[in-house]
């Protein structure tokens, strides 16, 4: 079972509530299911980064990585960051995308993920949505990156490491 804090669940609903998709993604997704502890919660959305600033416009708001699809909500005090489901091509520096495309689908959000475990994606209503494996290769112990690995690797050279 996923434990969500009272702001977690304040974004998810606010979102849910204009109509939009939302999940948790990421490490907080992973070590969840690790029954680890989840503190830094990252979310991923249909809702374009103008449609988060309006759903959030009592809240206060960072364009941190508007660029990328990425709005900073502030609640209590904490920053959580809400990215637009995206699509990247193009790495010509071997760190960041050339391009970003918005897509509405969740699954190809986590396409563009670095491993399996981290590709994994949650939310209350629709529960946990794992295309690559990653809870399998959670169990397994095993690191496996999502598609090519030389794919993964060339777009961001730190993922090696």
């Amino acid at each position: 079972m996923i434990q969500l804090s009272e702001e977690i669940l304040t974004i998810m609903n606010k979102v849910k509530e204009n109509g939009f998709e939302i999940y948790l993604v990421g490490g907080f997704v992973r070590d969840s299911v690790m029954q680890k502890r989840a503190d830094d919660a990252d979310f991923t959305t249909n809702a374009t980064p103008e449609e988060t600033l309006e759903i959030f416009k009592d809240f206060r708001t960072l364009t941190t990585g508007i660029k990328h699809g990425t709005i900073t909500v502030i609640i209590n005090h904490k920053p959580f960051e809400i990215t637009t489901y995206r699509i990247e091509s193009g790495y010509s520096d071997n760190r960041h995308p050339d391009t970003v495309y918005f897509t509405d689908k969740v699954e190809e959000d986590l396409s563009r993920r670095d491993f399996t475990v981290n590709a994994i994606a949650y939310s209350p209503i629709s529960g946990i949505v794992d295309p690559f494996g990653g809870q399998n290769d959670i169990n397994a112990r095993i690191i496996r990156c999502v598609g090519k690995p030389d794919d993964r690797f060339g777009e961001d050279a730190l993922r090696i490491l």
